[in-house]
């Protein structure tokens, strides 16, 4: 396709949604950032500033966009974790987290499908996780990151006619600013993850990016339904345990 494609990323501000705007950016790619935080002036693209935990604020924002721009890429990456061990989930963390990972994912979509299909041609990417295979303490983040898992496979063949593919990435423990809030350098949780990682590191968000980037390119047109796990083999087992 020789027309310029016009990308958009939620979650784009920081970690694995900034690396991957900075390379599709630099594969002339039009980016359209969302993200709460306010913009820092050298985001490479489009940014709007957003609380995307805010329905009608999220459903007027995508609105705005769609309505300026035929979006043909669409990057589900926003989200959120509240790590806890099951007895002690709080419902309303359970809410927020499926509300931010699942419902922005599945309303971003319905707002770009309508562009993706006049074209005939689309790729959305959903950020999994490494912790649907299952990770003490994630329960809800877990169940949330599945969903995403569930609704890749589900799109896929409901749109696989319409020339759109639709994929999942499952990072890995990424060095990520989430991730080390939850995860400081040195404490027993990031050494327990780094343990899981036969590879024995914790993942740069730029080695994320680029597997999300092959799979929203015009080659990876024939890839869709699928989930790859970016984790340093993590997902292989037969690791220390966590």
């Amino acid at each position: 396709m020789s027309d310029r494609h016009i990308t958009l990323i939620t979650g784009a501000s920081k970690g694995i949604g900034r690396a991957t705007a900075e390379r599709l950016a630099k594969q002339g790619h039009l980016v359209v950032g969302l993200a709460r935080s306010a913009p820092d002036g050298t985001f490479p693209g489009e940014y709007v500033s957003v609380d995307l935990a805010d329905q009608k604020a999220a459903g007027q924002a995508l609105a705005e966009l769609t309505a300026r721009h035929a979006i043909d890429g669409l990057l589900n990456n926003v989200g959120i974790v509240q790590p806890s061990p099951v007895g002690e989930i709080s419902l309303d963390d359970y809410q927020a987290v499926f509300d931010l990972n699942v419902r922005v994912a599945l309303q971003a979509a319905q707002a770009v499908l309508p562009a993706m299909k006049a074209r005939r041609y689309g790729r959305i990417v959903n950020v999994s996780s490494l912790t649907i295979v299952g990770v003490p303490g994630r329960s809800c983040y877990a169940a949330a990151k599945a969903a995403l898992v569930s609704f890749t496979r589900t799109w896929a063949l409901e749109l696989a006619g319409d020339g759109i593919t639709v994929n999942a990435v499952a990072p890995g423990p990424t060095d990520t600013e989430i991730f080390r809030h939850n995860c400081p350098v040195g404490s027993e949780m990031y050494n327990r993850y780094k343990a899981m990682v036969p590879m024995h590191r914790i993942a740069a968000p730029d080695e994320i990016a680029a597997a999300v980037c092959f799979l929203m390119s015009e080659e990876a047109s024939y890839i869709t339904g699928q989930t790859l796990f970016v984790d340093g083999g993590a997902s292989l087992g037969g690791q220390a345990s966590v």
